[in-house]
């Protein structure tokens, strides 16, 4: 049995973060680990639903001895067997992140490169998650670029603070994964935006989309209104999307009730302005989201904007599990290279 590594589930921003990348790199690696003090920085602190979920859909794909997998516990021992790609089904019983579930197993499955598939119960649209569309337009957009070869159905979206979505997602890989390099966006080749929404007065999103219009400066045309009939819950998030040669991202913005289109909509457009005037190809979620697939694959080089304190505690975690170079090199305009090195992880 590999030596238990023990994590500090404090360290950086105190939240989920260390406690799915652990189980990715637990799963891939074959090291068992130990973690306390799990998400201590926050103002729950312990395992929620859908971190829970993670953890017992992390072991279910492995095999694993867990110790510690209940509501509310602040550490947790993990002991992983062989990987078993296959067809499987996870709820989250909440509005909790079905697309952080995913992505906990995601980057150690592909490494399989075995064909698996997943059916995922939960929220598909939730502050301070990846919304399904991130994950489908962004995330899987730079894994095609790797080799991974990804579909998504959707049957039904899940709205925070309702959820209840539901989508499936059959992920094959051709051989080894490939190393990804985005040293540049190069050309762009469109931008649209969506106001997403369900069960709210009507005149909201019209007012979000004239508001997006005028002050992003795009046409009417490429800003549209989807109501979206199949969420069993009320909701109301606005996507702008920048598509480039080389990358794609993805700016959402998510309307408490109450709040005004409009103000909504300014903080979005903030977000947009600042990725476009800073000119790094990677926006800062995304760049948190790449490491573990590049460090548990063939490497690559990509460049980004300042490295977010996710970003850096996904980085120290890498390195407890890994014996794999990452890089961060700082250059002119705030613009940060990220290298992690090539070759057997």
């Amino acid at each position: 049995m590999s030596h238990e590594i023990i994590l500090d589930g404090s360290k950086g921003e105190g939240g989920g973060q260390i406690l799915r990348s652990s189980l990715a790199l637990s799963m891939a690696t074959g090291k068992p680990f130990r973690i306390h003090r799990i998400r201590a920085g926050r103002k729950k602190p312990g395992l929620m639903r859908q971190h829970l979920t993670c953890v017992k859909a992390a072991a279910r794909v492995c095999s694993a001895q867990v110790e510690g997998a209940e509501l509310g516990s602040t550490a947790l021992s993990f002991r992983p067997g062989p990987m078993i790609p296959g067809r499987y089904s996870f709820a989250v019983g909440s509005a909790g992140s079905s697309t952080l579930v995913f992505q906990t197993l995601m980057p150690a499955l592909i490494t399989t490169g075995r064909p698996f598939e997943m059916t995922l119960e939960g929220g598909t649209h939730n502050p301070a998650a990846p919304s399904l569309d991130f994950l489908d337009r962004v995330y899987l957009a730079a894994l095609r670029r790797m080799g991974v070869q990804a579909t998504i159905k959707v049957e039904r979206r899940g709205f925070f603070p309702a959820g209840g979505g539901k989508w499936t997602i059959a992920v094959a890989t051709s051989g080894a994964l490939m190393p990804l390099h985005v040293p540049e966006r190069g050309r762009m080749l469109g931008r649209t935006a969506k106001v997403l929404w369900n069960r709210i007065p009507p005149r909201e999103p019209e007012r979000a989309r004239a508001h997006l219009s005028a002050g992003l400066g795009w046409d009417p045309a490429d800003i549209e209104s989807e109501e979206a009939l199949d969420s069993p819950g009320p909701g109301n998030v606005i996507l702008a999307e920048l598509r480039y040669e080389h990358i794609t991202e993805m700016v959402t913005a998510f309307n408490p009730f109450g709040a005004s289109p409009e103000a909504v909509c300014d903080g979005l457009m903030a977000d947009v302005r600042r990725y476009q005037e800073h000119g790094a190809p990677v926006g800062w979620r995304l760049a948190d989201q790449l490491l573990l697939p590049m460090a548990l694959g063939a490497g690559g080089l990509f460049r980004t904007m300042p490295l977010s304190t996710h970003t850096r505690t996904n980085i120290e975690t890498i390195g407890l599990f890994l014996e794999r170079g990452i890089e961060v090199r700082e250059m002119e305009r705030g613009v940060a290279e990220v290298e992690v090195s090539e070759g057997l992880p």
